[in-house]
């Protein structure tokens, strides 16, 4: 029943000249993008179904990109604190997002800004305690008897099925939601599904209660991603308490839901814990599958309908950084799964880190092909109809931990192709080597500040015998690349990834400060992070960093070959940085230095026909929107936005005029040609 990595083949799975074969076979070596951006719209989260952010969109172009200017603002203040993370969508004429921390969905005229309709769901408890209420990224976008619908999954984990034109909700759909305030129809009550025949559920003692949700002792479920609407089915993913934050055991699993968009009803769950008969099983060795959970979709999901399959990446399990109450692989957790729309049915899999403790979540949603990016910086590229690597992944050994109790998989994954886009670990090949003299005088720091650190470093815990501190993980949690910078691909493939560290220290739990009487769960862990611990020194010569840059960075890369294209810095570094390195001592004479190692942060990112359009900050702060060239990397084109953005981005075609729509920290802004002006 399609690919399972979970057998460790430690060795290619088939040769270099079988896998360039294959790769010219990828559908995005002949198209663009997946459906969903026909005659300019915006229908889906990422663009289209393949979630590629690209839009066939071209009236901007480097010869006029200059000339874009701010065509309208929308301000969210009277729904809160705007939604950092949301890409509008533009169907049927109309842009549609969310906002706020109750997820407020929105209509806008997409000319002016102007608010058309609003619709917010009423409180509940389980809303209150949400910790992914800011987190709504989006709509999902479908069709019932000819009108477009938008659906929305919210931080109280409902369903909302409205339409589009007059943001009511869908008559005859769903079901009434016994709450005060909720329509009378247009609702699904998701956790009630969720937790439908879920062991732990069906031995509490207390009846259902739909305003107060799940009792904090089993767990706790959102959602921080849209739906997707697929071939008529709506999928719905969901997010836990963040697994950083976690000091107990107990969790409910993110079991994906499906629902008939005509109707609401429920056509099918996938556990994602796999239970007893069902495939992956094995791969928990006690009985945690029964009380833990996580492995929840947090991220956008992508599909290709012609295959009539949804693409659904996940997390880890409960918890991050420590994983010894649950010996094993742990499927389906931190892997990309294959379900049939119509069935939900397990087409194929693959685990991208097994027995997760890194925090390695899978952060963006896939691109069919399937091309997978994320904290490790790899690209995982798979078959989209079989699960099959494109070119060969190998099973190779990483270091074990000493933390009693944890047993950790004695290797991992590791694409050989194409290459890793950023900084895994931190190896002397990744020391600063302009002159043969620097790059000693930059590993002496290294090795007097024990900076070294292999890719997959386990956690340390506190009172360890080997007397090792806190161990540096490379890339951290937060990547890598995460959610604040999907990647594009058009087919080429651009992402955006930081070159960064993280420091984990565990400490017995029941010592720990983190946990109070909010946390889910009932039993503490063994061990859980927060630990405080001397950290390395310096690392640097004189301000000049040892590590080579950029610390954020865009690459591109020909996925019909897998070769790295170009890689260019995330925005510019300040100009004070710049100019200290341009002075530096030790490099005085010297015409290979890198004098802008660019902004630790990701790029929103939306490609064009022409251009790679990308957010950042010139060297005095300012924001911009970049334009640049696709093929070489140079930056063609900047213009001024009204403040901050990650994330968010779009573009699409209204009356003729193409649009790019930028996330603000407190709204929306629309960048537009002069020629699509409106007078108000």
């Amino acid at each position: 029943m399609g690919s399972n990595n979970s057998s460790r083949r430690v060795t290619a799975l088939f040769g270099l000249p079988l896998a360039f074969a294959m790769v010219l076979s990828v559908p995005m070596a002949g198209m663009a993008q997946g459906p969903g951006t026909e005659d300019g719209q915006w229908t889906y989260l990422g663009g289209d179904a393949w979630h590629t952010r690209y839009t066939p969109s071209d009236e901007i172009n480097a010869s006029n990109f200059e000339d874009l200017e701010v065509a309208w603002q929308w301000d969210a203040a009277s729904f809160g604190p705007s939604t950092p993370r949301a890409t509008p969508s533009y169907v049927d004429g109309k842009l549609i997002t969310v906002t706020g921390d109750r997820r407020s969905m929105v209509g806008l005229d997409p000319a002016t800004g102007e608010l058309l309709w609003s619709f917010t769901e009423p409180n509940t408890a389980r809303w209150e305690y949400s910790m992914r209420a800011g987190y709504g990224k989006g709509i999902a976008y479908g069709e019932r008897d000819g009108r477009g619908v938008a659906f929305i999954s919210t931080p109280g984990f409902f369903l909302h099925a409205l339409d589009v034109v007059t943001g009511e909700p869908l008559a005859n759909w769903g079901e009434s939601v016994p709450v005060d305030g909720f329509p009378p129809t247009g609702s699904v009550d998701l956790l009630a599904d969720l937790i439908d025949g879920w062991g732990p559920w069906e031995n509490w003692s207390q009846p259902y209660n739909a305003y107060q949700g799940l009792p904090l002792e089993l767990g706790y479920i959102t959602a921080s991603s849209p739906p997707i609407v697929v071939n008529g089915t709506v999928i719905v993913g969901n997010s836990a308490e963040q697994g950083y934050h976690q000091t107990r055991i107990e969790m409910v699993p993110g079991d994906i839901l499906a629902y008939d968009a005509d109707t609401g009803a429920l056509k099918w769950k996938f556990n994602v814990i796999p239970r007893p008969g069902e495939f992956g099983h094995d791969t928990w060795e006690n009985d945690a599958w029964e009380w833990t959970g996580d492995i929840s979709s947090w991220a956008p999901m992508a599909a290709d309908p012609e295959l009539g399959i949804v693409y659904i990446p996940t997390n880890g399990a409960t918890q991050d950084f420590y994983g010894g109450f649950r010996p094993g692989d742990n499927l389906f957790s931190t892997s990309l799964i294959a379900l049939d729309v119509e069935t939900g049915e397990r087409v194929w899999h693959y685990q991208m880190v097994h027995h997760d403790i890194w925090n390695y979540d899978t952060s963006t949603a896939p691109i069919p092909a399937v091309l997978q990016t994320g904290k490790q910086v790899f690209v995982y590229a798979l078959d989209r109809r079989t699960g099959e690597p494109i070119w060969p992944i190998e099973e190779r050994p990483v270091p074990q931990s000493n933390v009693p109790g944890e047993n950790l998989s004695p290797t991992q994954p590791f694409p050989t192709w194409p290459l890793a886009y950023d900084l895994q670990g931190r190896q002397p090949e990744h020391l600063i080597d302009y002159t043969p003299e620097i790059y000693e005088m930059a590993y002496e720091v290294a090795e007097a500040g024990d900076h070294f650190a292999p890719l997959f470093n386990p956690p340390t815990n506190v009172g360890n015998p080997q007397g090792d501190g806190p161990a540096r993980i490379c890339p951290g949690g937060g990547g890598g690349t995460n959610i604040t910078g999907p990647s594009v691909a058009d087919p080429v493939l651009f992402v955006t990834s930081i070159s960064g560290c993280s420091y984990e220290f565990l400490e017995a739990g029941i010592n720990s400060p983190m946990d109070n009487d909010q946390m889910t769960g009932k039993t503490l862990s063994d061990w859980i992070r927060g630990a405080q611990g001397d950290r390395p020194g310096p690392e640097d010569i004189d301000g000049l960093s040892i590590w080579k840059g950029p610390v954020g960075r865009i690459t591109a890369i020909d996925m019909n070959t897998g070769e790295h294209k170009w890689m260019i810095p995330f925005g510019d570094a300040p100009q004070e940085q710049q100019d200290m390195i341009r002075n530096h001592p030790l490099l005085q004479g010297l015409d290979n230095v890198l004098t802008n190692p660019g902004r630790r942060g990701q790029a929103a990112m939306v490609v064009t026909p022409t251009l790679l359009l990308s957010s950042g900050q010139t060297a005095d702060g300012t924001w911009h929107l970049f334009a640049i060239d696709k093929e070489t990397g140079e930056r063609v084109g900047a213009v001024p936005i009204p403040g901050s953005t990650r994330y968010g981005m779009s573009s699409w075609t209204h009356e003729g005029h193409q649009y790019v729509i930028i996330q603000l920290a407190d709204g929306l802004a629309a960048m537009a040609l002069p020629g699509a002006a409106v007078d108000h």
